[in-house]
């Protein structure tokens, strides 16, 4: 048995952690709508679920995993960039999570890049509840990512340690650039 799990795995146990039923959630990068489903089950009815993504496919796939766990109602589909998450919500979120990279299985040239990235993180720490968490999972590796990967890197290092704790995970040892966890959470005045 593995105690030292992938970096998805990890985020997916901070966020049953402490999403709960009723809770508003983002999904920065929706992808193919599997973390949209994740979380769309944690917030159960009462809850929403705001998942972003520029890729037409993309919301075509998580709409149809959505539709079939019959989760509709709960998840709110929206065909722009992660950058503009404050133009569509508008409420404290307990999670917001991030995939960096490409679309499995879609075109390596459109991915996530530093700057939109960034802009969004930004976003994220003014949206975030004060006992929530924006997680991100960066893919680095093959043919994009590695930008993408310093800059946010640096970004994060900048931020006040009064305000925020950032927290870093990533396997030294493995090969092909494995994943790196990234967890931020606010810190609350006593």
């Amino acid at each position: 048995m593995a105690y030292l799990k992938k970096a998805l795995l990890q985020a997916h146990e901070l966020a049953e952690k402490i999403v709960r039923p009723g809770d508003a959630v983002i999904d920065a990068t929706m992808g193919n709508g599997h973390d949209t489903l994740f979380m769309a089950d944690l917030v159960g009815e009462a809850g929403r679920v705001y998942a972003f993504d520029i890729q037409e496919s993309a919301v075509a796939k998580t709409r149809e995993r959505i539709e079939k766990a019959g989760f509709t109602s709960r998840c709110h589909l929206i065909h722009d960039g992660h950058q503009n998450m404050d133009l569509y919500v508008k409420e404290p979120v307990k999670l917001i999570i991030y995939n960096l990279g490409y679309l499995p299985g879609g075109d390596h040239n459109i991915g996530t890049r530093a700057e939109t990235t960034i802009a969004a993180v930004e976003k994220s720490l003014s949206l975030i509840s004060n006992d929530g968490l924006v997680i991100i999972v960066i893919y680095h590796g093959g043919d994009s990512g590695f930008e993408e990967r310093d800059a946010l890197l640096s970004y994060l290092i900048s931020l006040d340690c009064k305000k925020y704790s950032v927290m870093k995970t990533d396997f030294i040892n493995q090969i092909n650039c494995p994943p790196i966890l990234i967890a931020i959470e606010k810190n609350l005045k006593d």
